[in-house]
């Protein structure tokens, strides 16, 4: 079993890809599933606070750090048939193993960072796609009940960006199992933006090679592809979640909308389960906050690519971080009556 060493300087900047966040009292990595139950459990027994963590891409970590043990993911590979991977495994390594090897049904999910076990936690989804589509089952190590066991999709409770699992650390996933399609072929392209870049209508099943490609094309102009070199990529990914307005809501906020921005002014909205889903991208936007909007002192703002991203311009700390996310917040309810709400989980700070 991995070593939990007492290191008091092990900063968690060091591994979230806003580069932010204070030290952990103590630290440990799991290279084994059988590690990861064991240091898990161990912990567990000794009660201790943990915090488990993989690719930190959708991590906010505050400046104080974190009071407990760390617990890094580092578990790696996949099945011989590509469709089991494990908790700890890079995800866009993963998703282009399955396209190299004639699958689909990932592609979409191309260029987001992070580990493979994060995926199910808060359905991940990009350009149509939702991991809630092309899941099967997941391997899970219950803390409460101290044991490994596999949960179905449909045990998961998956909504727009959030399961059972979100907000909860009852459990540690192992691995993920996905069904993928073995004809190399993407699977039917919902969205439009992308269905424009591949020439293709919307529905259409393109190679899954050419999806993928278009994806990341699409990612890295909006800076959602990580490069160390670009401080538009130093986020956390999109900041908050596109709000979803309950139905009885709508004509009052849509009214408000319209007195903002005017009759003509087309409204992105989306059909969502009960209501409607708007564009966070677009409030923001028309609340005043265009890209490259700077918060405290010019260490963070929004990224220079996507007002979604909330970015670090290097020498940021978390507080400064959450003050523009506050603003960016306030602003858009201010002006049209709609909450936004972070995406990313939120460790030892708060909005």
């Amino acid at each position: 079993m991995s070593t939990v060493e007492t290191v008091g300087r092990t900063w968690l900047r060091e591994h979230t890809t806003l580069r932010l966040g204070g030290p952990a009292r103590r630290f440990a990595v799991a290279e084994t599933t059988d590690e990861l139950v064991a240091i898990v459990r161990k912990l567990d027994e000794a009660g201790e606070p943990v915090l488990l963590v993989g690719g930190g891409s959708n991590l906010v970590v505050g400046d104080e750090g974190f009071d407990g043990t760390v617990v890094r993911i580092a578990t790696g590979g996949w099945s011989d048939d590509f469709t089991t991977v494990a908790a700890g495994q890079d995800w866009d390594a993963y998703v282009g193993a399955t396209v190299e090897a004639g699958l689909g049904g990932l592609e979409c999910l191309s260029g987001i960072p992070g580990c493979a076990g994060a995926t199910p936690i808060q359905n991940v989804g990009a350009y149509g796609c939702e991991i809630s589509q092309v899941l099967e089952s997941i391997e899970l190590y219950d803390r409460a009940a101290r044991e490994v066991r596999t949960v179905t999709a449909a045990e998961l409770g998956f909504a727009y960006r959030t399961s059972v699992l979100k907000g909860t650390d009852s459990g540690v996933v192992l691995s993920v199992r996905f069904r993928l399609a073995g004809d190399g072929l993407s699977a039917p392209v919902r969205y439009a933006e992308l269905a424009r870049r591949l020439g293709a209508y919307v529905g259409a099943r393109v190679p899954a090679s050419e999806a993928r490609e278009a994806v990341l094309a699409l990612r890295r102009g909006k800076g959602m592809v990580l490069d160390a070199g670009d401080h538009d990529t130093w986020s956390a990914g999109s900041f908050f979640t596109n709000p979803i307005v309950a139905e009885p809501d709508v004509p009052n906020v849509l009214a408000r909308i319209t007195d903002v921005v005017g009759a003509d002014a087309a409204v992105p909205t989306y059909p969502a389960d009960g209501g409607m889903k708007l564009s966070a991208a677009w409030l923001i936007e028309r609340a005043g906050f265009a890209k490259g909007h700077p918060g405290p002192g010019g260490r963070v703002s929004l990224s220079t690519k996507h007002t979604l991203a909330l970015t670090n311009r290097g020498g940021a700390t978390t507080a400064d971080l959450l003050a523009l996310a506050r603003q960016v917040r306030d602003g858009v309810f201010e002006r049209f009556g709609v909450e936004l709400r972070p995406e990313p989980l939120l460790v030892n700070c708060a909005l």
